[in-house]
């Protein structure tokens, strides 16, 4: 990631499904985040699907959504493990109900709420996010019209991310120009992970954000810097050159910041600079 400019990252859990699990995976997120010039932000997914045994009656998917509120996310805030806490509403995951609930259990233990929001269909995951305040909201390739109002009234920023939607070869990608048109801030991110868009390049993203979802070359560069500090909190210490934040600078070799976006899987860069350290 730092070889591709990624200074600053967001790590989430949700690959364990169980409450050890789930702790272990944060923890080796803040170890690996300690040892390296890098600014890192845990968030607890431990709401991300059903693990396989709660998948088949409605008493253990009760059950299940009992453990994230009263184990996992308790040793999450605890430990300190975590800044935010995200779930996945989907038919196949969350439902509105159980999505409120876990995001309820995340503000009375003093942690940031996320959501995973409408990505194969319009679950009304987007107003939700906007009804609990959310910092941001991931994917929303099948958000109407009003889910995209509350989400501007609530300044909640979207998180685009193409590369998933082209990995799953959905052929729908998110509605950035409405976004704008609403004033709601638009972030990008990689969404790296093992089963929906295994990708390291921010640039690529950049790429797949003006092509894919109508971005201008400067809308993406913001999307991947201030903006995307914006949905993880940190705008007051990185995603801009100013004095005070964290001197981190990528340094392209070529004429134009346009070179970035217009080679496509060649961004050309030249070094990068974390935390005033040359890493690459």
């Amino acid at each position: 990631m730092a070889a591709q400019g990624t200074t600053t990252l967001e790590i989430k859990s949700g690959y364990g499904l169980a409450t050890n699990a789930e702790i272990e995976l944060l923890e080796a997120a803040k170890e690996a985040a300690a040892s390296r010039p890098y600014e890192v932000v845990t968030t607890f997914l431990g709401a991300h699907t059903f693990p396989a045994e709660a998948r088949g009656s409605g008493a253990a998917r009760r059950h299940y959504v009992d453990v994230v509120c009263q184990e996992m996310i308790p040793r999450v805030a605890e430990q300190r493990l975590a800044r935010f806490v995200d779930v996945f509403v989907d038919a196949h995951a969350f439902d509105r109900e159980q999505a409120s609930r876990v995001l309820r259990t995340a503000d009375e233990h003093g942690l940031g709420v996320k959501v995973h929001a409408d990505q194969l269909a319009d679950d009304g995951a987007a107003a939700l996010a906007a009804e609990f305040g959310a910092i941001s909201a991931d994917h929303l390739e099948h958000t109407p019209a009003a889910g995209l109002d509350a989400l501007a009234r609530a300044g909640t920023v979207a998180v685009l991310i193409p590369g998933a939607s082209l990995f799953l070869k959905m052929g729908r990608y998110a509605a950035s120009r409405e976004m704008i048109r609403r004033g709601i801030p638009v972030a990008l991110a990689t969404d790296l992970n093992p089963g929906t868009c295994p990708c390291e390049s921010m640039p690529l993203v950049m790429q797949l954000g003006c092509l894919l979802c109508g971005l201008t070359i400067d809308e993406a560069i913001v999307a991947s810097t201030i903006n995307a500090a914006c949905a993880i909190g940190l705008a007051d210490r990185v995603g801009s050159i100013e004095p005070g934040k964290r001197c981190d600078l990528l340094v392209l070799d070529a004429e134009d910041r346009r070179q970035l976006v217009y080679r496509l899987g060649s961004p050309g860069i030249h070094l990068v600079i974390a935390g005033g350290r040359v890493v690459t």
